[in-house]
């Protein structure tokens, strides 16, 4: 399963979701790997990669690296998709890092049509995965594309604020018109709910609108908590940093609701 997280609106916790949603998956025995698409590198950093550190260990072994091969390299020439994977320091749990070099060849990319090579990325890396999660920039680009591309599923973090409602049809609209002209197995998984206040009455009412117009809200809210920003600092996620808590525990009943949805939206 290759699972997507996506929004066009920056800052509503799409990197905190995938490596949380990740950590619990390994943390429940699954091999599973982050690929981080997006240049900022907040995924790669949660999970001990600093990809703007000049003495990173092997900077090479990056997503931007692989991609770059894959379009280019002669196929005898070419090293394995696992060479570029790097193990974090959390069992079962591995890192496709971002890198800089992200924006140097997106042009590049593009201008050659090279939109599918994702998901020949991670149909060579099927067999050593039971879960896949791909971090993505907040913007309708080459990689957020390419990243829905290659996912079976689509989560779609909201923060329950107007801007995010604002732009949730367009996201929608875009995700209809990618399944139609690349990807007719994308799915929507659902739309989580982020950095919930229960106690404020705009977000029930953002909520029950979006409930009113059938779309796949899941169930499990995932409230605001300074917990989330210690376990930044940290570098570890929640499953590790504080496994009691009450937004891990939240974390772990939306893992185990998106392990069952077998309907899609899109």
């Amino acid at each position: 399963m290759r699972r997507v997280v996506f929004n066009q609106k920056g800052g509503v916790g799409k990197s905190s979701i995938t490596c949380n949603l990740a950590a619990i998956s390994a943390d429940a025995g699954l091999r599973t790997l982050v690929v981080d698409l997006d240049v900022q590198g907040n995924a790669s950093y949660y999970l001990g990669v600093d990809i703007h550190c000049p003495q990173m260990i092997s900077p090479e072994a990056s997503i931007a690296h692989l991609l770059r091969q894959s379009a280019s390299a002669w196929f005898s020439s070419a090293q394995p998709a696992i060479s570029f994977v790097r193990e974090t320091h959390f069992p079962k749990l591995d890192l496709l890092a971002a890198s800089p070099l992200l924006s140097t060849i997106a042009p590049e990319l593009e201008s050659r049509y090279k939109i599918y090579k994702l998901r020949e990325v991670l149909d060579e890396l099927s067999g050593e995965y039971d879960r896949i999660f791909i971090d993505t920039p907040p913007n309708f680009n080459f990689f957020s594309k390419t990243a829905l591309i290659a996912a079976d599923r689509v989560l779609i973090p909201y923060d329950c604020d107007s801007f995010s409602k604002q732009g949730l049809n367009q996201l929608l609209e875009n995700l209809v018109d990618l399944k139609q002209d690349h990807n007719p197995k994308l799915a929507i998984e659902g739309i989580v709910i982020n950095q919930f206040n229960p106690q404020a009455r705009l977000p029930g009412e953002l909520i029950a609108q979006l409930k009113n117009e059938n779309l796949p809200v899941l169930e499990t809210y995932l409230t605001s908590s300074v917990k989330m920003k210690e376990s930044h600092h940290a570098r570890q996620p929640l499953i590790y940093f504080a496994r009691q808590h009450k937004l891990t525990q939240q974390y772990q009943t939306l893992f185990e609701e998106i392990e069952k949805v077998e309907h899609a939206f899109v």
